[in-house]
Formats: structure tokens, C-alpha cells, sequence
């Protein structure tokens, strides 16, 4: 009989880790952006640092006064939002590299890339979410779209305030998964860009973006 295939990944244990991972890392994100206006406010007052510019007319009626408030709040959850992102996007890819150096262990170095991204699509998919890829397009000059239509990290995702905000929440969720697919494309030599996109939960599409061959 064939050996079983080794589980580098738990799933379950894996869905409450990255549901607090999310969680911790949003408030540690809050508290780097407060840090950071903090001492930019400081160099402001300390001379260091040129003031920002008033918004034209804010002051000539309460309304704008409070639209500009409003707008500068908006601007304050997106930072902290692109900042949960980008470290959900880190964590992932040191662990989708370490995965795919252990899944390549003792095969043959692949010569095409085409075959890198159907490893990513069988062999890291299998060993990270228990199935393979359910499609893959490419336009054969470095773009190439991953479909999973039931993706296991967002698959079970709802929100009480309705579909809308369960598709925004999942749109963070997968930052982590972008980042495995872009950390093992990376151990297996290809720099490139990983971009989820999430349209019909529990769907999610993974466009991966190479440099064109040359």
C-alpha cells in the first residue's frame, strides 16, 4: 500500500489560530499606527516636521468641519487595515517557504514555470487545505489565476451585519494564504505578486503575477 501523505497543516487548529492571529494582529496594527502619529505629532510641535496643510474652507461651516473629522477616521481604520494585511501577508510567506522546501525535498529542481504553479496547485494546496486547486488559467506571459471555489479558510466566514461585511472581513483573512502561495513561489525561484480576490464567498481566485519570460 502507498504510504499516506504527510499533513504538515492541521486544519482545524489552523482556523482558530488564524481567527486570533487576525484579531491580535488588528490590535497590534492599531497601536503601530497610534505610535507612529504620535511621534509624528511630536516632531510637528517639535519644529522637526512641517505641519499638514488645513483643508480648504474645513473651518467655514461645522458641516465640513465634520466631514473632514469623518474622512480622517476613514483614513485611520484603511491604515491599519493595509498594516494587518501586509503582516498577515508576511507571516504567510515564511510559512508557505518553509512548506515548500519540505514538499520538494529530494525532488528534482522544476525547469518550467508552468510546473511551479501546478505544484502550488496540487502539492501545496493538498498539504495546506486537503484539496487541489478546482481551476487554473493562465494568459501565458506571467499571469496566472488560481480558483478555489470552496476555500477552506473562509469557507464556514459569516458576519451578523450581512454578506457585504463577511466578504470585507474574508478579504483580510486570505492575506495569509496569499502570502503561502507567494513564499513557496519565492523558495522555488519565482519573485512575483499574489492577489486574492474574493467575489462570491466561499469562491476565492489567487491572480499571480511573474515577470514576463523573456
Amino acid at each position: 500500500m502507498a504510504d499516506a501523505q504527510m499533513r504538515y497543516m492541521d486544519g482545524p487548529a489552523f482556523d482558530f489560530f488564524l481567527i486570533e492571529m487576525v484579531n491580535t494582529l488588528r490590535a497590534s496594527s492599531a497601536h503601530a499606527q497610534a505610535r507612529a502619529r504620535k511621534v509624528e505629532q511630536e516632531m510637528i510641535d517639535a519644529g522637526l516636521l512641517p505641519a499638514p496643510l488645513p483643508t480648504p474652507g474645513m473651518h467655514k461651516h461645522h458641516k465640513d468641519s465634520t466631514a473632514s473629522l469623518a474622512s480622517r477616521a476613514t483614513a485611520k481604520v484603511e491604515d491599519e487595515e493595509e498594516g494587518l494585511k501586509l503582516r498577515l501577508e508576511a507571516i504567510g510567506m515564511h510559512v508557505g517557504a518553509n512548506i515548500a522546501e519540505k514538499l520538494c525535498h529530494g525532488k528534482p529542481y522544476f525547469s518550467e514555470t508552468l510546473d511551479s504553479i501546478k505544484f502550488v496547485c496540487k502539492d501545496l494546496w493538498a498539504a495546506c487545505w486537503d484539496k487541489q486547486v478546482d481551476n487554473l488559467r493562465t494568459n501565458h506571459r506571467g499571469v496566472y489565476v488560481l480558483q478555489d471555489n470552496s476555500f477552506k479558510p473562509i469557507a464556514r466566514l459569516s458576519s451578523w451585519e450581512g454578506r457585504q461585511d463577511a466578504t470585507k472581513r474574508a478579504r483580510v483573512y486570505v492575506m495569509m494564504s496569499a502570502g503561502i502561495v507567494r513564499g513557496a513561489l519565492s523558495r522555488l525561484g519565482l519573485i512575483g505578486v499574489v492577489v486574492p480576490e474574493i467575489s462570491n464567498l466561499p469562491q476565492c481566485t489567487f491572480q499571480i503575477k511573474l515577470p514576463k519570460p523573456s
